[in-house]
């Protein structure tokens, strides 16, 4: 195949499901990589820039997590309904919508003058993700139909998602170093003035299935659902009561709209989300690793930002530069992901990376307040590895589960269990961190309570407390805050190696071997036993393995 053509599209009101320019299907890739870079950067670049940004807007703990936090938050959220609608309407229309809602929410971050403000811009970059992110991977699952070339594909762009993590902080981190902080933001403008035209002259416009009605009211049931459980989890780590209204409501009222949309999907003749996906042990086992991989880790990158800034002293490029081992790591499992998946299986892939990470992660707990950057690049080494292992794994196996004909439905779950289990993982290790770090502050001794307090906000605010204090007590109350945010560290990640291991074991229920399409479609005259046989998709085709030293 060297054209376009998408498998299981249907033709829209462009024309069949081709691109107008002619371009192949892996020049369709290098559109599509682009277009997940714009949104990896954004993801990543803003680490790099939390102390500036802290330092000019003088946000509190809570408007502090909302800046970092509201972009996975919100992007979560909406990407049911826009991978859903870009089934319906298009996917290469919602994706060149989600361009151009990105590049305006930059430049409004960009020069944001107040905490609200940047929030507000940031909640709104989030929408924009949320139509770019599952319109790649539903338009990659059509132009690649083939599992061995689809893999290869998910492996390249899994190692731009890898790029755009490690150019994001060294991006960031220089753009600091000669520029204010709202510079970080404005990268994005010029991607998006660049994606718009090509996007629109080479990517093949495609649909899913167009029977029934789109379900409005169900998409905003999710969109709202989902809101609400992170929204109730992120004000519990950012350190409000457990048994407060302002944390309870969110997470009951969230709750219950996702078990009424799951009752509502059931019941509905054409779904928005095909739900019975989840009962394939491939699909729903490679949701939740991904889950669990991005709840272990997506909150270390940040806490581990800090520790090089704040503890060792870095700066931010050279926090940038300190992260690119890991990166690089990333993106080299990418690159050889497919030949791993073909030779040793889902099962042992996820699995082994799950383990490879929880390695790399406890080893970072002999990290103290003394620089050591011989552990810290091979620990980094083995834990992008194992990470993007991890994640290829899965999404391959999650996308490659799903009907082509709502791959749209089946990236927004992939990516909403991403930047779920991201935004969770933020909130949660974020208050596993502050429980561990505020008691040892609040214990300095010399120091008057309420400047104690104050101080066991964050690291960042017992710096400036310290600084006001001078003295004696100044200089107790820094040398614990450092003491205790070394131990929070610690504590957090065995936290983290926890929930690795827990993924590891949910790795078990993936299939042994690499299943691939191929063969002539099954006699029904045959029986049973030929069903048995056919393609998980429309039982038109057979499975095969994909390699011939299959582990099964």
């Amino acid at each position: 195949m060297s054209g376009t053509t998408t498998a299981g599209a249907r033709p829209t009101a462009d024309g069949p499901s081709r691109n107008r320019g002619g371009a192949n299907r892996w020049t369709v890739l290098v559109v599509l990589c682009v277009s997940l870079l714009l949104v990896a950067l954004d993801s990543t670049v803003l680490h790099v820039a939390v102390p500036a940004v802290t330092e000019d807007l003088r946000p509190g703990p809570i408007e502090l997590l909302w800046i970092v936090d509201v972009y996975p938050l919100v992007c979560a959220s909406l990407l049911i309904l826009f991978g859903t609608l870009g089934d319906r309407v298009g996917r290469r229309r919602v994706l060149l919508l989600g361009y151009a809602f990105f590049g305006l929410a930059s430049a409004l971050a960009a020069f944001a003058t107040s905490p609200d403000v940047l929030v507000t811009a940031r909640a709104l970059l989030g929408v924009g993700g949320a139509m770019i992110m599952p319109a790649t991977l539903s338009i990659l699952r059509q132009v690649f139909p083939d599992r061995r070339e689809r893999a290869l594909a998910i492996g390249v762009w899994s190692a731009v998602a890898a790029v755009g993590a490690a150019v994001g902080p060294l991006l960031g981190g220089f753009l600091l170093e000669h520029f204010w902080w709202g510079s970080v933001f404005l990268i994005n403008i010029p991607l998006m003035v660049v994606s718009l035209p090509i996007g629109r002259w080479l990517l093949p416009e495609s649909t899913g299935d167009r029977d029934g009605p789109w379900d409005v009211i169900g998409a905003l049931m999710a969109a709202f659902g989902l809101f609400g459980v992170v929204l109730g989890v992120k004000r519990a780590g950012g350190g409000d009561d457990l048994l407060t209204v302002e944390t309870l409501a969110p997470v009951i009222v969230g709750a219950a709209l996702l078990v009424l949309f799951v009752r509502r999907q059931r019941r509905r003749e054409h779904p928005l989300v095909d739900l019975t996906m989840f009962a394939r042990p491939a699909f729903g086992t490679s949701v939740g690793c991904i889950v669990l991989a991005m709840l272990a880790l997506v909150g270390l990158e940040l806490i581990a930002a800090q520790y090089l800034q704040l503890v060792l002293g870095l700066t931010p490029l050279e926090t940038g530069l300190r992260l690119l081992p890991l990166t690089f790591a990333a993106m080299a499992a990418g690159l050889v992901g497919s030949r791993i998946l073909d030779r040793f299986g889902p099962r042992a892939m996820v699995g082994l990376g799950f383990l490879l990470t929880a390695g790399a992660v406890l080893s970072l707990t002999v990290m103290g307040q003394q620089d050591r950057p011989a552990l810290l690049i091979i620990s980094f080494i083995l834990l992008g590895f194992g990470l993007e292992t991890t994640l290829f794994g899965a999404y391959e196996s999650m996308l490659s589960e799903a009907p082509a004909a709502t791959a749209g439905g089946a990236a927004a779950i992939g990516e909403t269990s991403y930047q779920l289990g991201g935004g969770i993982g933020i909130a949660l290790l974020g208050s596993v961190m502050n429980a561990a770090y505020a008691p040892g502050v609040k214990g300095a001794s010399g120091v008057p309570s309420d400047s104690s307090a104050a101080a066991g906000h964050s690291l960042g605010e017992a710096y400036e407390v310290s600084g006001r204090l001078g003295g004696a007590a100044g200089s107790a109350l820094r040398h614990a805050a450092r003491a205790s945010f070394v131990h929070g560290l610690h504590v957090t990640l065995i936290v983290s190696a926890g929930l690795l291991l827990l993924g590891a074991l949910a790795a078990l229920r993936l299939p042994r071997t690499m299943e691939c399409e191929g063969g002539p479609a099954p006699d029904p005259d045959q029986g049973p036993e030929a069903e048995t046989a056919a393609g998980p998709e429309t039982g038109a085709r057979r499975t095969e393995p994909c390699a011939a030293e299959s582990t099964r």
